[in-house]
């Protein structure tokens, strides 16, 4: 008998390593961006949370004479009335907080209204949202962000529709973009010929693809959001017997000659800090969030 005999299989001697998708929530973690951000945000959680505890005295209560400058019982001096501004600049965090958190979560369930509902179902209904989205686009700002204030009234309620309102349609311009693109994606026409009902698509396919496009435009308008309930403060246009960072500054600077003396340095300064941190802390946290979360950035990488 003759032996067969086979030859064995030749295998290259180096083979191209797979590639393999990196790892975006582990560099999500060790982003700078994100831990900074994080970090500031969790420290202005924990201040409004526990402000009675931190703020030595009550904001709206007098508790000195007028415009003392820091000591030991005064840590940032007090005001005309003679209320402490410490305690003031601590309970501002609690009003930014909630007004940023519930202005953004109304913007952005609006915008999924009017742009993302609209583009699943199609036809008359997305045309009529698009056209109305892009006349709420072609409104100046400002002007209508003031003339909104202006007729709800000085409260924090007015200030939270102002927020809300302005954010609808740049929120519901994206996301009707990305609901559009997805409507019309492969896997969505293969779950529909297998049999899936609309609800099925919604909840399996649709919203997890939607929802870290959501996450990431609350986090952003979040940010705007504290801006805004500043700026409107400021204005005159809020609560005026809230202790918020924004009307800390109409009252400072409605004395004229606070910038020639050292008064702007504990009344100004802080508040100003303090508002600088909260926008940066989102705005961090929304920068870090985009590589992941962005479709844009994903075809991109």
């Amino acid at each position: 008998m003759t032996a067969i005999t086979t030859a064995p299989l030749e295998v290259p001697l180096e083979t191209p390593p797979e590639r393999t998708p990196p790892n975006r929530f582990r560099a999500l973690m060790r982003s700078p961006l994100m831990v900074v951000g994080a970090g500031l945000l969790v420290v202005l959680v924990l201040v409004a949370i526990f402000a009675p505890l931190i703020a030595p005295y009550n904001p709206r209560t007098i508790t000195g004479a007028a415009l003392e400058q820091p000591s030991s019982e005064h840590w940032l001096g007090t005001d005309i009335p003679g209320r402490d501004i410490f305690s003031q600049l601590v309970y501002g965090a609690r009003i930014s907080l909630f007004v940023a958190i519930v202005g953004a979560s109304l913007a952005i369930i609006g915008a999924i209204l009017i742009g993302v509902l609209p583009a699943l179902i199609g036809g008359a209904t997305d045309t009529i949202s698009n056209r109305f989205t892009v006349f709420l686009l072609a409104l100046p700002g400002l002007p209508l962000i003031v003339l909104i204030g202006a007729l709800a009234g000085p409260s924090q309620a007015a200030i939270i529709l102002v927020i809300a309102t302005s954010g609808i349609a740049p929120n519901a311009r994206i996301l009707r973009a990305e609901a559009l693109t997805l409507r019309n994606s492969g896997f969505i026409t293969a779950a529909r010929g297998f049999g899936g009902g609309r609800l099925y698509v919604v909840r399996r396919h649709l919203l997890p693809a939607l929802g870290p496009i959501i996450l990431v435009g609350f986090v952003n308008w979040a940010s705007t959001a504290i801006a805004l309930e500043a700026a409107l403060t400021f204005l005159g246009l809020g609560d005026p017997s809230a202790s918020s960072w924004g009307l800390m500054l109409n009252r400072a600077l409605a004395q004229q000659s606070i910038y020639f003396s050292p008064m702007w340095t504990w009344w100004v300064l802080p508040p100003g800090i303090a508002i600088t941190l909260a926008i940066l802390s989102f705005a961090f946290v929304g920068i870090a969030l985009e590589p992941v979360f962005n479709p844009r950035w994903l075809r991109s990488s």
